[in-house]
């Protein structure tokens, strides 16, 4: 009677609510659409917390550590004396869902096919900086990033073994292959579909290419615990993987459903249409707790920084208005003036966010890094609410004619995410607030458009987050604050001074003075105000009851927080 439920609910296309998420599926809501599930560009949260229960990395997070690792595909590995080589010994038994059997030559596949695309929206940059000393791609670093360099690099030995070959010692490159981007994906599958065939000859042809909506992402292949079915405008729909190496899963089916409207995803948490929705902030816990059936996970750590950027070249003459600074709009370096950063920083109620929004469990943060990383400073200046100082910056901005003729700015947040929303409504009242002749404009966009526009520089003021990619604090250093950071197109922020102390940190094994670099990285931070710094809250998931196993195995460092193949009901 289930499976016949179930199959009449497929038919349907999940377009409406129903009774009871039968006991073999487990259904997820969440506001965010999924961009990709190619693994070469999966550089999304939502995307990334499907895609790493459909493939498998060579190593992973250890249980609940953030730091050990252990093996996924691989089941052993070595590293040379001078730390340049890797040498992994590969699983054996395993298969992809297509059938085909795991091979090494699926890893340097794998591997080779993210350092021959590397994006500029992928994850791949940290990736090519290991093996090219870059994080371009051949168009970017033709003299480096070569044939030559990939496959020295990336090849398969005599022994079937996968031996990764570095011009210098990377100690996080383990960490960087956990992370779901570098996910091992099905060659000959792959290039069924029409994707990089692998070889020399036409490799220059994919360098950069935009796989968003490649072949593969429409029909993946993995070798992880559940198989993709099948997706709809609003719905994605797995199943578990017989064949998977790791022993078929206790849950049956997996179904991932967009429901922008949060009122419609809490009530269908309550009623036992979901098992775990996204809640949106503190405040949906007034509606949850004590509800029957519903199990709350509290004080889950928060490793990610959340900022709102002001982005100093605006690329999208749609958004300006007048384009000038004439009361009728911006012009596209409107966030150029520190003034007028400061200012925004100055007008933003942290105080108020972190009661009203976090319920008093937030903490402000002086730097776009998690407080539980190494290279974290408690020490420097943060900015506080202060409408006197806002205005008395905005009334410095652009020599006074921004004070004297207002502005029209344009700021978007992503579609059914009700704490960005919230922010950045707080944000538009404050500053309105100082100057009747000060408008902000809020829309909100689909998760895919809103990462689409910001990317291309065509976003004036987002709000937007980092979760890291490896346990590392460069990875967030770089990412907020360097000129060829991932956030660049975001800001379009450029200081010679906090570049040189971010690539000395880079260079620099000595813990004292690396601690030392970031603290001025902070310090200067504060000065230039490249972004606004939103509070850090504590994170909480709620779930239904009948679910075991996912309090005992969520990891931090997983995009969805915990592997489907871990839970039961």
């Amino acid at each position: 009677m289930k499976k016949a439920t179930l199959g009449a609910l497929l038919a349907l296309g999940f377009g409406v609510a129903f009774a009871a998420v039968p006991s073999n599926t487990h259904l997820i809501m969440s506001s965010a659409d999924i961009p990709t599930l190619d693994p070469t560009m999966v550089y999304d949260t939502a995307s990334g917390g499907l895609a790493e229960n459909v493939y498998e990395t060579l190593v992973g997070y250890k249980g609940k550590s953030v730091s050990e690792l252990e093996g996924v595909l691989a089941t052993s590995w070595t590293v040379s004396g001078d730390g340049k080589e890797y040498t992994f010994t590969l699983r054996k038994g395993v298969k992809f869902h297509s059938g085909n059997p795991f091979t090494c030559e699926d890893a340097e596949y794998s591997i080779r096919r993210n350092l021959v695309v590397n994006n500029p929206d992928s994850g791949n940059w940290f990736m090519a900086e290991s093996f090219f000393g870059t994080g371009g791609n051949a168009s970017d670093e033709p003299d480096l990033v070569t044939w030559a360099a990939i496959t020295k690099g990336v090849k398969c030995n005599a022994q079937g073994q996968l031996v990764l070959t570095l011009p210098k010692a990377d100690p996080a490159l383990l960490v960087k292959l956990a992370y779901t981007g570098q996910s091992i994906v099905d060659k000959k599958h792959a290039v069924a579909l029409g994707e990089w065939d692998g070889t020399e000859k036409t490799w220059k042809q994919w360098v950069g290419k935009d796989l968003n909506d490649s072949a593969l992402s429409n029909k993946p292949s993995g070798t992880g615990a559940y198989m993709f079915v099948r997706k709809d405008a609003a719905t994605y729909v797995f199943k578990a993987f017989d064949g998977y190496w790791g022993g078929k899963p206790k849950i049956e089916n997996v179904i991932y459903q967009i429901v922008k409207e949060q009122a419609t995803r809490l009530e269908a948490l309550k009623k036992g249409d979901a098992d775990v929705v996204e809640t949106g902030g503190r405040p949906a816990l007034a509606q949850l707790q004590g509800v029957p059936g519903l199990k709350v996970f509290d004080g889950i750590p928060n490793n990610a920084s959340t900022v709102i950027f002001m982005n100093e070249n605006i690329k999208n003459p749609d958004i300006l208005g007048s384009g000038k600074l004439d009361g009728k709009g911006i012009p596209a370096n409107f966030f150029s003036d520190v003034n007028v950063r400061k200012a925004f920083s100055y007008s933003f109620d942290y105080d108020r966010y972190i009661k009203e929004v976090q319920l008093g469990k937030g903490t402000k943060r002086t730097m776009a890094l998690p407080d539980m990383f190494f290279g974290y400073d408690k020490n420097v200046k943060m900015y506080s609410y202060d409408p006197k100082l806002a205005a008395a910056f905005f009334r410095k901005a652009f020599g006074g004619q921004l004070w004297e003729n207002g502005f029209v700015l344009k700021a978007s947040y992503r579609a059914g995410s009700v704490v960005a929303q919230t922010a950045m409504e707080m944000l538009k009242a404050s500053v309105e607030k100082l100057n009747p002749k000060f408008k902000i404009e809020l829309t909100a966009k689909p998760w895919s458009e809103f990462l689409s526009s910001s990317r291309q520089s065509k976003e004036a003021m987002i709000i937007l987050g980092w979760a890291p990619d490896y346990a590392d604090p460069d990875n967030f250093i770089y990412t907020f604050y360097h000129s060829d950071g991932f956030y660049k197109p975001r800001l379009n922020f450029s200081d010679r001074v906090m570049d040189g102390l971010i690539e000395q940190a880079r260079q620099t094994t000595d813990r004292a003075k690396r601690q030392a670099l970031y603290s001025q990285v902070g310090n200067r931070g504060y000065e230039l105000a490249p972004f606004i710094l939103v509070p850090a809250g504590v994170g909480f998931l709620v779930y239904n009851d009948k679910i075991k196993g996912l309090e005992e195995n969520y990891n931090i460092m997983l995009s969805g927080g915990y592997f489907w193949k871990d839970i039961s009901k």
